[in-house]
């Protein structure tokens, strides 16, 4: 894939990506990935893509001033936990700790980033595999694995091998909308799509789905904002 560079205030860039399929020039701004891709027809000549990218500029601009910043999870910041903000401050002793509106961190300043990442991430285990045994347990099902991910187009999956996945992201939203997730995947091992008979099983266990599930539509993107250094982004 070939980066075109537009300077300017700010400079853009946009990833030029050629398509088979494609029969015209088309502009995509990722909110989640934060980047402008530029699909062109495969034969189509770089100097058409060009031109169309420039006669766009403006457009482009506008779209990723809209874009919410960026946060970088350190001394100072303020993040959600289990839909609670928090900020996050210096600590005692040798291991993380939530208090009421913090997250405590001892140690090395270098370190914080990943430090609040990494207890993020065992945080969601915790409360997924809890989630996850219940509602097993509930539908007389049971998996034979659960992983965490740092995923961008899915809050969860389940294989036909009984094996969970997760964002470990969802530890930022609230408790219910979690629950939500690991119904609505456990809810596969009994069913293995979308049909009616699917979601009636997630309406037995997880009543409030619905309003849960609009949540994530809403607001699921902002989970994404925050950054963690080595622990997922």
């Amino acid at each position: 894939m070939t980066t075109l560079t537009f300077p300017g205030d700010p400079p853009v860039d946009i990833h030029l990506r050629r398509s088979a399929r494609a029969r015209r020039l088309s502009l995509r701004v990722s909110r989640l990935q934060r980047s402008v891709t530029l699909t062109v027809p495969e034969r189509a000549p770089q100097a058409d893509a060009v031109a169309f990218a420039t006669e766009k500029l403006d457009w482009i601009r506008g779209h990723l001033a809209q874009l919410t910043p960026e946060i970088l999870v350190d001394i100072g910041a303020s993040l959600p936990v289990e839909g609670e903000m928090r900020q996050v401050q210096w600590g005692t002793g040798r291991s993380l700790a939530l208090a009421p509106g913090a997250v405590l961190v001892p140690g090395s300043v270098r370190a914080v980033p990943a430090r609040v990442g990494g207890f993020l991430k065992e945080l969601a285990r915790d409360r997924l595999a809890e989630a996850s045994d219940r509602y097993a347990g509930a539908i007389g099902r049971y998996y034979t694995k659960l992983v965490l991910r740092d995923t961008r187009s899915r809050w969860g999956s389940c294989s036909s091998e009984g094996r969970l996945m997760y964002s470990w992201r969802l530890i930022l939203a609230p408790p219910a909308v979690l629950d939500y997730v690991a119904a609505h995947e456990v809810a596969h091992l009994a069913e293995m799509n979308h049909s009616p008979r699917f979601w009636a099983i997630v309406e037995e266990i997880c009543p409030a789905y619905r309003t849960n599930r609009s949540w994530l539509r809403r607001h699921g993107e902002d989970l994404h904002r925050y950054r963690f250094g080595g622990h997922g982004g």
